[in-house]
């Protein structure tokens, strides 16, 4: 089987689904908390609906992002038909409990063989691995907290979330910041290979054959410049010892 260097994957629906009792416990607390109007709890869930699907709509079209913030908001705001003043809301505190909520009610492990599958590619393949993925009610450092509860998140060199860099899928900037990740990382682990490489020249080092000795300069430059002096500081020394001869 082939193997590609880096998987990029999305998160809901693809590594993890929704609690279905977290949305009900959440319509459950607007409905007691924020609704003056008296709206039914059919209503509030449609309300969280709404938004939803309208936000989703708008962060595709513009390829911005709508917070999580605001989007409660506007659930409160819709639940009360636009008279309720949301000046007096606490929003840091309104997510807190939100947060709360989400790890009442854990996501889950989307299907059986999925930790078990993320595993075999990650060793076979050896390759880099990336989520990158739209946010709408639970932001992004709250989903990093939960693949860490699911212990998912060891597979991952890194995450990219809508709300932390400001853009939505299909913004192609969204999908060059992901490229942009992946080649620091790529020039990360050359980095760290670049001393085991300059020392294992260093140790073999051609003593008797200038030829062979311009080569081997050659190739600690290029390592070098790769490298720009990081990670080399632990052979300096034997490289000065070579060259003082």
């Amino acid at each position: 089987m082939p193997y590609y260097q880096h998987y990029s994957f999305d998160l809901w629906l693809t590594l993890i689904r929704s609690n279905p009792d977290y949305k009900i416990e959440r319509t459950k607390i607007y409905h007691r908390d924020f609704n003056p109007s008296g709206k039914s709890v059919d209503e509030v869930a449609k309300a969280f609906r709404t938004v939803d699907l309208m936000c989703n709509a708008v962060n595709e079209r513009t390829g911005k992002n709508i917070d999580a913030e605001e989007m409660f908001l506007m659930v409160i705001s819709l639940i009360n038909d636009n008279q309720l003043n949301l000046n007096e809301l606490d929003t840091a505190q309104l997510y807190a409990e939100m947060e709360a909520l989400v790890f009442n009610y854990l996501p889950t492990v989307y299907e059986p063989v999925t930790i078990e599958v993320l595993d075999n590619l990650k060793q076979k393949s050896g390759a880099t691995f990336s989520l990158l993925s739209n946010t709408g009610f639970i932001k992004g450092a709250t989903l990093k907290k939960v693949l860490a509860k699911l212990k998912m998140d060891k597979y991952f060199d890194f995450q990219l979330y809508s709300d932390e860099v400001g853009m939505s899928k299909p913004n192609l900037e969204f999908f060059n910041l992901m490229l942009q990740n992946i080649k620091q990382i790529n020039n990360e682990k050359d980095i760290t290979l670049a001393s085991k490489v300059c020392a294992y020249l260093l140790k073999v080092w051609p003593i008797t054959n200038a030829a062979k000795e311009v080569l081997f300069l050659t190739e600690l430059e290029e390592i070098f410049e790769l490298a720009q002096g990081q990670k080399l500081n632990s052979i300096h020394i034997d490289l000065f010892k070579r060259f003082s001869y």
